[in-house]
């Protein structure tokens, strides 16, 4: 993955989460259970945090740009918030508790991301 798509897409997903932020906060309080709202929360929460870490590994790849390890980071971060952020936003819209079994696999890509990211400053 190139510096260029990587950074792009991180801030593009900034974008996103800061959006259904305030999407939640305020076309969905009166709609949503609290319930459901904390749920979307999390979702966001998760989601701004790990596009900002997305933005890691475009950097450094600006340095190192044919570090697999960086690469691989990255798609792992853009895999934890499509899944594990992805799943929280359907499960807090829709109150099916079974699309809550993908969450924990989007969790661990995010754990991957964060020891890809690791293993490439340490290989630094």
């Amino acid at each position: 993955m190139t510096p260029r798509i990587v950074l792009t897409l991180g801030a593009v997903l900034m974008f996103v989460g800061v959006a259904a932020g305030a999407f939640g906060a305020h076309a969905l309080k009166a709609r949503l259970t609290p319930d459901a709202l904390a749920i979307w929360q999390t979702a966001v929460q998760y989601h701004l945090w790990h596009a900002l870490g997305l933005l890691a590994p475009g950097l450094l790849l600006l340095q190192r740009p044919d570090s697999a390890p960086l690469g691989v980071a990255s798609w792992l971060f853009l895999a934890g918030i499509a899944l594990f952020s992805g799943s929280l936003y359907a499960l807090a819209l829709t109150g099916a508790r079974g699309i809550g079994a993908i969450t924990p696999i989007g969790g661990i890509a995010f754990l991957g991301g964060w020891a890809a990211l690791a293993w490439a400053a340490w290989k630094w």
